[in-house]
């Protein structure tokens, strides 16, 4: 019986018109376009505006760009997840909501959190349900509503985050395309450093955790760049070294979109060069939960059957790994 493997068949992404400039941020707090760019690489980042709209929004805008151009009939997909940091409510699952919304009325659905990877790991879950055999068609869909945890007085997080989200297509490959290999990591000790304090059981939402602030994102930068250098930089070589490839092997280096620094550091260490590095965060910052489907959506048309990416994540928790996929088509 020939071997089933998970390929990604088709992509898909939505950002919110609306802009956030370094210059704009500098009426908000104390930086510069300068500063932001040399230590971060962002330029810009998109903003969600417009009363009741959540991460579903994004979610489903990207699921319905993905549908669009693929001419997939939503009746047949079998599973949605939704990798996010922000859904829209607790309890009520956003995937539920989005499956539901885009005619996905055969699916089961479900939200999964790893903060920056989440997609990561949703690539891992969803190429298992399609290689058990049982499920033809799974939806992942990373998308954050970053701006609704921000603190937009703290010059620490609000240079770094943007809204956004983007889609992609798990379906059965019989040709040896798709996911080859991951390796998936976690640490605990993250979450001293990288969270939301307040909002969660540990410690319920009172008048006092809003007044003081206590339901936006804190992060100790330095700390959080440390690690998130060694621990990508690791595992994007361990892709390499388990499964005998070379720099030059590698088409792209598809990676998390945390800080240009971290990116840079990431390919320095496995020795791809600039010119096979997705980047687009001058573009829209971290958006969480969608920066790798995010990546794949913009640069799509430059993908080839067959090429090697080697996908890589840092997030808090500390949650971070490494997958190695055959991109399965060309678009």
């Amino acid at each position: 019986m020939t071997k089933i493997t998970a390929a990604i068949t088709a992509v898909g992404k939505y950002v919110p018109e609306y802009v956030l400039t370094n210059k704009e941020l500098e009426t908000m707090v104390e930086t510069n376009d300068e500063w932001i760019t040399s230590r971060t690489g962002i330029k810009e980042r998109r903003v969600l505006k417009g009363e009741g709209l959540g991460t579903s929004y994004m979610a489903i805008k990207a699921a319905e760009e993905l549908l669009q151009k693929s001419n997939i009939n939503p009746e047949e997909i079998d599973l949605v997840i939704v990798g996010t940091a922000t859904p829209d409510l607790p309890i009520a699952s956003t995937a539920a909501y989005v499956a539901s919304e885009i005619g996905a009325v055969n699916a089961f659905g479900y939200d999964l959190q790893a903060a920056c990877s989440s997609f990561l790991f949703g690539m891992s879950t969803a190429a298992s349900y399609i290689e058990s055999g049982r499920y033809k068609k799974v939806l992942l869909i990373g998308a954050d509503k970053m701006s609704s945890i921000i603190d937009y007085k703290d010059r620490a997080t609000c240079i770094i985050f943007g809204d956004g989200a983007g889609a992609a297509l798990f379906e059965p490959n019989y040709e040896g395309l798709g996911l080859q290999d991951e390796y998936l990591r976690s640490d605990g000790v993250g979450r001293d450093f990288l969270r939301i304090e307040a909002g969660g059981s540990l410690m319920p939402t009172t008048k006092e955790t809003v007044e003081t602030n206590k339901h936006f994102v804190y992060q100790e930068g330095k700390t959080v760049f440390k690690y998130a250098v060694s621990n990508m930089a690791d595992v994007a070589e361990k892709m390499l070294t388990r499964n005998n490839l070379t720099e030059e092997d590698i088409q792209w280096l598809v990676a998390h979109q945390a800080n240009k620094r971290i990116i840079e550091a990431t390919a320095k260490r496995v020795g791809v060069p600039s010119e096979k590095v997705m980047m687009n965060i001058q573009k829209y910052g971290n958006t969480t939960s969608a920066t790798l489907p995010l990546l794949l959506a913009d640069y799509e048309s430059q993908l080839k059957k067959g090429d090697n990416l080697i996908f890589a994540a840092f997030g808090g928790g500390f949650t971070w790994g490494a997958a190695y996929v055959k991109w399965a088509y060309n678009s």
